[in-house]
């Protein structure tokens, strides 16, 4: 059938409807452009179609960069114009935020850089085809395996990275046969790509990773460090439960600099993946902010409690797994706390201490009732939600408005261009 594309919406589809009022999500379209689709799936209250043609293009659309574009689950707007993009994003935060109820809404302010090589981490799966190792992700919207030859949107160590871990499986070894039993490997860089961090995950533990890792540092001088992870078996637990560490080659981690501050990320910590946007990201959230208390949630390896740490006197980081934290995160006034926000929240309303600022980052579940509740009773004058995922930023942001928050200041970081995820920081007062 052919539909007129109406909306770009929030997961990498753009909207249209029948002729009967039914909607049609399709992929890979852009709004405004007059498309061929054929239905694939019905939903419960609209349904799927993949796209056979596009009878009129949007003055958008562009040649994407990637040869894997389409088939690969990575990216979803390559064959759109990057300032195109962003506009796009600023217009789905706008709806998504307004749905939840959210009328009165500050003007959208965008912060964007370099639209590719932008990443700083890369993960592949590694598979056997025809005898020879190779790297890729998946298939769009399956678990089937998909060879790549290149990925533009990370860093170019780390592709040469992958590269070269091809190359030793190549090579007549005990470490190409080692690789046989490796089923993934991630990267990860510094900004300035001069040391790399990585891990291969495999099924069982087997010795043998420090002959592939001097081989490697033979071909990539970046490495600094390695290790072997053990994945759990497939199956719905299994995102539930974490690899577990297994053979370690060289530094446990690596100390990553943005701005003027240096961060220990040890290996497989979390942390931001835009090489090229950490330091706005940091700059929104702590500049022009002072005072006695701050209380920095999820907090990770500390990236905004060391910015706060310099206009506060004292500044409580909390997070449920600490360890990087801990290590770093010391002096006058600084607190590192291993514990959940609930755990925290719920022992800190029963105190009279209040901070003046709560800056919150959480996963992107977002931080849910309690936690709304919670800060509502401890009742700062100001708190910096910084999200990941603009539908459970929304509801939670109407759980704030409704105990009494006014939203100050709303910014959209395009932290994954290519791609529909989009990262916001909202600025709230009471």
């Amino acid at each position: 059938m052919k539909l007129q594309i109406e909306k770009a919406i929030y997961g990498g589809a753009c909207l249209a409807h029948q002729s009967d009022g039914d909607s049609v999500f399709i992929p890979f379209v852009l709004p405004g452009e007059l498309v061929e689709v054929q239905i694939q799936q019905q939903k419960k209250n609209f349904e799927e179609a993949s796209l056979l043609q596009v009878l009129e293009d949007s003055v958008d659309r562009v040649q994407p960069a990637c040869p894997h574009f389409g088939e690969c689950g990575g990216c979803h707007y390559q064959h759109t114009q990057y300032p195109a993009q962003v506009k796009m994003k600023a217009s789905i935060l706008q709806e998504t935020l307004e749905r939840a109820g959210l009328k009165t809404l500050p003007e959208i302010q965008l912060h964007s850089a370099a639209p590719w090589a932008y990443r700083n981490r890369m993960r592949l799966r590694l598979e056997e085809l025809d005898s020879i190792l190779k790297v890729g992700y998946n298939r769009q919207g399956t678990n089937v395996f998909l060879a790549i030859q290149e990925c533009p949107i990370t860093a170019p160590l780390l592709w040469r990275a992958a590269q070269s871990l091809l190359q030793v499986a190549t090579e007549n070894t005990a470490s190409s046969r080692w690789l046989l039993n490796a089923v993934e490997a991630e990267f990860f860089t510094t900004a300035d790509e001069k040391k790399l961090q990585m891990t291969v995950f495999v099924r069982k533990d087997q010795p043998g990773l420090a002959p592939l890792c001097d081989r490697m540092k033979q071909l990539v001088p970046e490495l600094t460090g390695a290790g072997t992870s053990l994945l759990k078996p497939a199956g719905p637990q299994r995102q539930l439960q974490k690899p577990r560490p297994l053979e370690s080659w060289g530094a446990q981690g690596l100390s990553y600099q943005a701005g003027n501050e240096d961060y220990w990320v040890s290996r497989g910590a979390f942390f931001q993946v835009n090489r090229f946007l950490i330091e706005e990201l940091v700059r929104i959230v702590a500049t022009n902010r002072q005072g006695q208390l701050a209380w920095d949630l999820y907090a990770g390896v500390g990236l905004f409690s060391r910015a706060l740490a310099k206009t506060f006197q004292q500044v409580v980081a909390v997070e449920a797994a600490a360890t990087d934290l801990i290590k770093s995160f010391k002096g006058t006034g600084r607190h590192a706390i291993e514990a959940t926000t609930i755990e925290f929240l719920r022992q800190a309303v029963v105190q009279r201490e209040r901070p003046q600022l709560i800056v919150v980052d959480p996963p992107r579940a977002g931080v849910g009732a309690e936690v709304c509740a919670l800060l509502a009773r401890v009742a700062a004058p100001e708190i910096v939600y910084v999200s990941c995922d603009p539908v459970t930023l929304a509801r939670d942001l109407k759980m704030l408005v409704d105990a009494g928050y006014n939203l100050e200041e709303l910014h959209l970081v395009d932290l994954f261009p290519q791609t529909f995820h989009l990262e916001t920081i909202v600025i709230l007062r009471r």
